[in-house]
């Protein structure tokens, strides 16, 4: 029974010693505060850079929200250099047999879509009216760029074979024709003297505007729009997406030179077959932030570092004050592993603590941040850190605390007690 007893008591942890190192922190309030802010501020600022940085990342993500990153946009413009007889300043359009072209002679594509754009117009429902530009796409532009829809649906197959006057409106002309939370679906609008029926709302805010804004668009049917404003054949736009691994940025070449010879066109004339490749602005964006984060953990992890040196300096100074204590407790029988203990527990102590109050204080900022950027009761950003972000600042914080306690903890174990009353 009394063996239990000792092992429970062993295993207990030591009031005593703890009180002890909180006596010896705190016995000096402004050295042991200063001491601890360093670490405070080096966690604070690698969090808020950490948090600020995901946030600002998904802020600028909602710019190309929805919008494949392996997308090609074709247009065409008038020609800059004559060619096969045809003089420059020509102006040609492409057309539906383009889109066959793409789809024989281009295996590496996955989806291939047209599109066509009416000239902005007044929205009209009852007495409220907006303005809207028009866009005509089939079904299979949503692999193009994703519809963030807030009420309905998005085209489909049906309305695109039937020619069936609906429509998608954007969230500026929603917002000023119906009042906030007010489901339009079904409800119909009159654009361009045209009765289009509701069937979705797009909340989408994406910067990549393809012919115009797309809050302030009406989407339709491509055969509707094209038979309302009698485009005949003609296609504005051809969007297309590669295969999985298809590097878009080597088909430029090859479609623009299908288009060109097809058009009796120069197939250098980069002017008269415009192309744009979201695959090489996707990736500077992310070898931009990839930048980013290393900056972010290198000025953290420093600050950190310089706070633990910190400490580590102070601690030694605190060892250096109580040498004539720690003589007199290795001349009453203080073992030298009870030294560094105390010494490592002393330095531990107050790195967690400034450490763990950098983690929360930064995460309280962080929530602020978020609350600030809430729109419509739709969290616009997250600006926060992960999980395991949080657990690896805590673990290094724990190797740190213990490393900065290493030098003063031995100088302390080197401490004899004859020296120490030499030194009184």
């Amino acid at each position: 029974m009394s063996n239990l007893i000792n092992k429970i008591s062993r295993a207990l942890p030591d009031i005593d010693t703890y009180r002890e190192i909180l006596d010896t922190l705190t016995r000096n309030k402004s050295r042991s505060f200063l001491t601890g802010f360093g670490v405070f501020w080096g966690v604070f600022m690698l969090i808020i850079l950490i948090g600020g940085g995901q946030g600002m990342k998904e802020l600028l993500a909602k710019n190309f929200e929805g919008f494949a990153s392996n997308t090609m946009l074709v247009f065409s413009d008038k020609t800059t250099k004559a060619y096969d007889g045809f003089r420059k300043g020509r102006q040609w359009e492409l057309t539906d047999v383009d889109l066959y072209r793409m789809r024989h002679q281009v295996p590496e594509l996955d989806v291939i879509t047209p599109m066509v754009f009416a000239y902005s117009t007044p929205v009209i429902y009852g007495d409220k009216k907006s303005t809207g530009r028009i866009k005509g796409v089939t079904p299979d532009y949503e692999n193009v760029q994703a519809s963030k829809i807030r009420y309905g649906r998005t085209l489909n197959d049906m309305d695109e074979q039937q020619e069936r006057k609906v429509c998608i409106i954007g969230k500026k002309i929603y917002q000023d024709l119906f009042s906030p939370g007010v489901d339009p679906c079904g409800m119909r609008i009159k654009v361009d003297n045209v009765y289009y029926q509701i069937v979705g709302v797009d909340f989408n805010s994406s910067a990549i505007n393809i012919g115009g804004q797309a809050s302030e668009t009406v989407t339709i049917p491509f055969s509707v729009c094209r038979k309302r404003y009698n485009f005949g054949n003609q296609v504005h736009v051809i969007a297309m997406t590669g295969k999985k691994g298809v590097v878009m940025s080597t088909l430029t070449d090859k479609i623009r030179g299908i288009v060109a010879r097809a058009h009796h066109i120069d197939p250098t004339d980069e002017h008269a077959i415009s192309v744009f490749n979201t695959e090489v602005m996707f990736g500077i964006i992310n070898s931009l932030f990839k930048g980013v984060n290393f900056l972010i953990w290198l000025i953290g992890l420093g600050t950190i570092l310089a706070g633990a040196i910190g400490v580590s300096n102070i601690m030694m100074v605190t060892v250096k004050e109580r040498t004539t204590e720690i003589g007199i407790r290795r001349a009453i029988g203080a073992t030298p592993k009870m030294i560094l203990s105390q010494i490592l527990s002393e330095s531990l102590l107050l790195t967690a603590v400034a450490g763990m109050s950098g983690i929360l204080f930064g995460v309280m900022i962080l929530q602020m941040l978020e609350l600030a950027n809430t729109t419509d009761g739709i969290l616009e950003a997250h600006f926060q850190v992960n999980f395991w972000t949080a657990i690896f600042a805590t673990v290094f914080l724990s190797i740190l605390g213990t490393l900065a306690g290493l030098a003063p903890a031995y100088r302390a174990m080197a401490i004899k007690p004859v020296d120490a009353m030499r030194d009184e």
